[in-house]
């Protein structure tokens, strides 16, 4: 039997503006100095649509920022438990941590938490496949309806 894998396509999308944040107070309201700006101070709309529009859309570019265009892929992580999910929340500060502050500590703590946290999944990955194997190997998983439910 020969079994062929499809290629995964990169997809990648439109990146978009985030219309979104509008509805936060601060937002909305930069959102409106910055449209004020844009039109020259004034309150007038102006006569050309292309233009009022063309000054909305750059004004909330620069406001809310726009999406990476990159879809987020399903990411196998069935075999995660809490300790690796609080250890990816700990790299996760420390990366936002370092790319406030900029400095060489941040930076050495950070690459310390992502070795971390790749020991920590590879623990976590082979104890789970290993309880899966010794399921798989007993009776009752030989039909393997019970593995199989909790992969999917």
């Amino acid at each position: 039997m020969v079994l062929e894998a499809k290629k995964k396509r990169r997809v990648r999308t439109e990146r978009r503006i985030r219309w979104w944040k509008l509805k936060e107070e601060e937002c909305s309201v930069r959102f409106r100095e910055e449209v004020g700006q844009g039109f020259g101070g004034g309150e007038e709309v102006l006569g050309d649509w292309e233009t009022t529009a063309g000054v909305m859309r750059e004004a909330a570019r620069k406001v809310f920022g726009v999406t990476s265009g990159n879809r987020k892929d399903n990411k196998e992580m069935w075999w995660w438990n809490d300790e690796v999910q609080e250890s990816i929340r700990k790299k996760m500060l420390a990366k936002q941590k370092w790319d406030r502050q900029s400095d060489e500590q941040s930076r050495q703590e950070y690459k310390e938490m992502r070795e971390q946290v790749k020991r920590d999944v590879a623990k976590a990955r082979e104890k789970t496949y290993e309880e899966l194997y010794e399921r798989l190997d007993t009776k009752e998983g030989e039909n393997g309806s019970g593995v199989f439910n909790q992969i999917v």
